[in-house]
């Protein structure tokens, strides 16, 4: 049974052997009372006066309804989930995060980088190496830049490596949380 088949099933939209049964048991019960109907609208349609002999040449039992003890199918029942203390629900303001991957070369980027995060709130990973080897001045306008993001908004920013040729930070907004384990 593929996965679609037990999801419908779960859901009531495919029938099981217990609803098919319970169908079948109510189409009879229908089927008698509409027999019994039909019955009785044929013997008044006969009858002319109301203090009319029954006829006695063909005697017909009348039909029993079926019982069903339970016609309507009982409402399934939740299930009941314990919550444990590790278990949160994550609802995003956006449907969707965008995390850029740059490696700036001007402040122009920069400033690219504080728009991401604090406009858009998306996350950005940065390798600052090259502004580190080219330019002192922007790498620590760089850093100056985060720390003011870091202290007035929230923002967090985690190094990941840093190599002789890489040195990589993730800047993410307050509404992301990026956690450090290890």
């Amino acid at each position: 049974m593929s996965f679609t088949d037990t999801l419908k099933r779960s859901l009531g939209f495919e029938e099981t052997e217990t609803s098919k049964r319970e169908k079948n048991a109510a189409d009879s019960a229908l089927e008698n009372l509409s027999n019994m109907i039909n019955n009785l609208t044929r013997s008044e349609g006969r009858s002319n006066s109301p203090r009319q002999q029954p006829q006695r040449s063909q005697y017909q039992p009348r039909p029993r309804p079926v019982n069903n003890p339970n016609p309507n199918p009982a409402p399934r029942p939740t299930p009941v989930q314990d919550y444990v203390d590790d278990d949160y629900v994550i609802t995003p303001e956006q449907s969707f995060y965008e995390i850029v991957l740059i490696r700036p070369k001007t402040i122009d980027d920069i400033n690219y980088v504080v728009d991401q995060v604090l406009e858009e709130n998306n996350p950005v990973i940065l390798d600052l190496s090259f502004l580190e080897k080219e330019s002192a001045a922007n790498f620590k306008l760089a850093g100056d830049k985060i720390n003011q993001m870091r202290s007035r908004y929230g923002v967090q920013a985690l190094l990941l490596a840093k190599t002789d040729d890489k040195e990589l930070i993730i800047v993410s907004p307050k509404k992301v949380k990026v956690i450090n384990k290890g």
